[in-house]
Order: structure tokens, then C-alpha cells, then sequence
């Protein structure tokens, strides 16, 4: 499913704040959640976990790791910040569904957030 587990309404406010397109990022976020998914052990062994369902796992982890990741994976700094910001979106609508928005928006003053699916290699 295009976007992973990233919330659909998360993935429309990333786009219309992020200089990428509604049609393109939906495709960049699969192609990081293939890249994250493999490294899902990895992630649960270097950063901290602040959340865990059957569908995701949300890490906290340090500034600039987006723009890493980014070059990691070949991607243009306006892709890795449009998916980057898709995360956090996706972050404060989970935030408001378990009740820790608050401590989630302030979290990201100091960290970035990564969202995998589970399941997803």
C-alpha cells in the first residue's frame, strides 16, 4: 500500500508543507519503509522505541539522521525532508490518538522520529 504505515491523512499534510508533490511522496515513503524494514533489529537495538503495534514501531533518533538517510538512499533534500515530515505528522496524529502529543512535539526539539511498518522488508 502506497505510504506504508503512514497514516493517509499524515501523508496529505507532509505534501502540502513539503516542496513534494501529493503523487510522489506516497512512493518516496515506500521506498524508505523497503529500506527501513530491513533494518527494523537494527533500529530496536540503537534507538529508543517510543511506541510498538502490530502495524509499526516509532523511534526516536538523532538530528540529521533524515539527512543520512537521505543520502543514503540517493534521495534530494526536498525528498528526504518531504518524507522526513511525513513521519513527524504521522507522529502527532499518533500522538493525539494515545494521548502524548504533547510529549512527542516536544521530543522533536531535540530528535528526529522514524516510523516502520511491520512486517515491511
Amino acid at each position: 500500500m502506497a505510504g506504508g504505515p503512514i497514516d493517509g491523512n499524515a501523508l496529505v499534510l507532509a505534501a502540502a508543507k513539503a516542496s513534494v508533490s501529493g503523487e510522489r511522496l506516497p512512493d518516496l515513503v515506500d521506498r524508505v519503509q523497503a529500506h527501513l524494514g530491513a533494518r527494523l533489529p537494527e533500529y530496536g537495538r540503537r534507538y529508543e522505541c517510543i511506541h510498538e503495534d502490530d502495524d509499526q514501531t516509532v523511534f526516536f533518533v538523532e538530528e540529521g539522521h533524515w539527512a543520512d538517510l537521505g543520502e543514503d538512499l540517493g534521495l534530494d533534500d526536498r525528498e528526504w525532508r518531504g518524507v522526513r515530515r511525513a513521519h513527524e505528522e504521522h507522529l502527532s496524529r499518533l500522538g493525539t490518538d494515545i494521548d502524548r502529543r504533547q510529549e512527542f512535539e516536544t521530543a522533536l526539539d531535540l530528535r528526529e522520529v522514524v516510523v516502520i511498518g511491520r512486517g515491511t522488508t
